[in-house]
């Protein structure tokens, strides 16, 4: 099953009509991960009066469904509750990236009273994370899931995990599936970070100044190759889980074919993934949601997620839930107490982020969701470093034959 950009649906976010927003109150951290493209600033920290400034220039231009916080490590800014609050009230449904070191069961439940709906944990074995620093993607499971019972503790929040894909952890994905299925009754998305970095190939320029990128910003020496496109992520699944199929798709501007987000939606238990949703269902949600709130859909709640059985209503216009439908309805034929169980939603994302073509552009998200405040105006938060640093974006150029000689 090769992936064809014109199976799936096209999401139609934009840059001023938008599914999320990006928030970065701090961009201090507590641990260092190799595939990070933020530099660390301690005693960074924004006042509240900075964030309000904030959600006025986003609000100004942008109408979006969720604001990610972010950084940086947001749980170390001492008034983390407060921005929760603050981007509630504006009506935004408040989202946290979080490595989860500083987090405690108390954390969490006054960021839920703020207002908080939603957690991505970023965990992955690049991380030097203190106690945990090499160990598997698979020996991390444990921290995942100590984070999602944490969360089900707590109740009423989206769960979710980060994990960037570097070309030596690309075996492990399909694992990472498999457990994320065992626990899907808590862990409710799956997102895949393909690792990207600097690439020898280019020569990198602030305006006419040549410049040399720093080692944070080019990343780790890693064996095997950097190329790994979403496809690779694609077929790597497919190992385990012949069926997988997408449903929907954002592209890079300047490459309308590839894939920059890759969404796909599987419904199932513990013991079996019955099917995935096609396009038609996102269309439908995004579309509907859209012409009753005024906005794109962004994550649902976890009452949505473990109570998926209504989505096999959309078999009348969906291929892919009447798959799901037919084998669900198998399964309980062989076994009818299946009819009595809970049928789970889990979002499973791949993001592949900013790389340069061969001529030196950026491949850019067309309609960027990440899109963050930054002195009045939005820009791309991945890049935002470049302006912090060097006053501009960089631009890339092809290393020319001479000059390898």
């Amino acid at each position: 099953m090769v992936l064809n950009h014109k199976k799936y649906y096209r999401l139609p976010w934009s840059i001023s009509d938008n599914v999320f927003s990006w928030l970065e109150p701090t961009k201090e951290c507590n641990i260092y991960c190799e595939g990070c493209y933020s530099e660390n600033s301690p005693g960074s920290h924004k006042t509240l009066a900075q964030i309000r400034g904030e959600l006025d220039a986003l609000s100004a231009v942008r109408q979006c469904d969720a604001v990610c916080i972010a950084g940086g490590e947001p749980l170390l800014h001492p008034q983390l509750e407060q921005i929760v609050a603050l981007v509630a009230e504006r009506g935004y449904k408040a989202l946290l990236n979080t490595n989860a070191l500083a987090m405690t069961e108390d954390m969490m439940r006054r960021l839920k009273a703020a207002g908080l709906k939603k957690f991505s944990f970023h965990i992955d074995s690049y991380q030097r994370r203190p106690g945990w620093t090499g160990k598997s993607e698979a020996q991390l499971n444990e921290l995942r899931l100590a984070m999602a019972r944490m969360t089900e503790k707590v109740g009423g929040l989206y769960c979710s995990f980060n994990t960037t894909v570097y070309p030596d952890t690309l075996k492990d994905v399909p694992q990472l599936l498999k457990w994320a299925q065992q626990h899907i009754a808590i862990v409710h998305g799956m997102n895949f970070i393909i690792f990207r970095s600097a690439q020898d190939r280019f020569e990198y320029y602030a305006g006419k100044t040549k410049i040399s990128l720093p080692q944070t910003v080019r990343g780790p020496a890693v064996d095997g190759g950097l190329d790994i496109s979403v496809g690779d992520v694609v077929a790597e699944i497919r190992r385990d889980y012949p069926a997988y199929e997408p449903c929907a798709y954002l592209n890079a501007f300047e490459t309308p074919d590839i894939f920059r987000w890759l969404f796909t939606i599987r419904l199932g238990t513990s013991d079996a993934i019955y099917g995935y949703l096609g396009p038609k269902v996102m269309e439908m949600a995004q579309g509907l949601y859209h012409f009753l709130a005024g906005r794109y859909l962004g994550p649902v709640d976890a009452a949505t997620h473990a109570a998926a059985k209504w989505q096999f209503l959309a078999a009348v216009i969906d291929k892919g839930a009447a798959r799901a439908l037919f084998r669900y309805l198998c399964a309980g034929l062989l076994r009818p107490v299946t009819f009595f169980r809970p049928v789970y939603m889990q979002i499973v994302t791949i993001l592949n982020p900013a790389y340069n073509l061969p001529d030196g552009r950026q491949a850019m998200c067309d309609g960027c969701p990440d899109m963050t405040p930054w002195n009045g105006q939005l820009v791309c938060s991945c890049r935002l470093d470049e302006l912090k640093r060097y006053g501009c974006f960089l631009s890339a150029r092809p290393v020319s034959k001479s000059s390898n000689v």
